[in-house]
């Protein structure tokens, strides 16, 4: 195998359980890697600067980060990712312009068998394995880039536990149905090898 399996983790909004999922996952795949994608722009996003705004990282070149000494902070994702058992974490930055070329950058570190990408934007140019969409069922909202990675999801994680009236045609977990959302998973990386 020349490239890990890639399994993403994308979500119809923001706070829907993305992370926790993932960490889930985690804990299931042990010496798997993670990737964090966080697209940045130039400007505020509106929300509070110190929790999420990445503007002051961007440059000319999309931003990687790996390994615990550059992304490991206490109450962030990649914090939570080591400590459900990751065995590296990546995180990019990037703006939409520089996803494509961030993404090839940061699959380029993963040195285990398999790697779990956080976001949406990045499944446009990146093949993956299994891809989980993960919303609420309290809230119809989604936003564009997760539209978009709609129509590549292989699953739907309800994270709150009710199903939707309305899903696509796709297998749909709560987390009740984790195991066999592992399980799911791991049949398709056997079917891959």
């Amino acid at each position: 195998m020349d490239h890990p399996v890639v399994i993403g983790v994308g979500g119809f909004t923001s706070d829907v359980g993305k992370t926790t999922l993932l960490c889930e996952l985690l804990r299931a795949f042990p010496g798997w890697e993670a990737i964090k994608t966080t697209r940045g722009h130039y400007r505020s996003c509106g929300k509070d600067p110190h929790a999420c705004c990445v503007s002051h990282l961007l440059g000319e070149e999309p931003l990687v980060r790996s390994g615990r000494k550059e992304t490991y902070d206490a109450g962030k994702d990649t914090a939570r990712y080591w400590d459900s058992g990751a065995s590296n974490v990546h995180w990019l930055i990037a703006t939409d312009n520089q996803i494509e070329k961030g993404i090839q950058q940061a699959l380029a570190r993963v040195k285990s068998p398999g790697v779990f990408v956080e976001g949406n934007s990045f499944s446009q140019f990146v093949h993956t394995d299994y891809f989980v969409m993960v919303r609420r069922a309290d809230t119809e909202k989604i936003k564009s880039s997760a539209r978009r990675a709609l129509s590549t999801a292989t699953a739907l994680y309800v994270s709150d536990n009710v199903v939707p009236l309305e899903v696509p045609p796709i297998p749909v977990f709560t987390p009740s149905d984790l195991p066999a959302l592992i399980d799911g998973i791991a049949r398709s990386i056997t079917a891959r090898v």
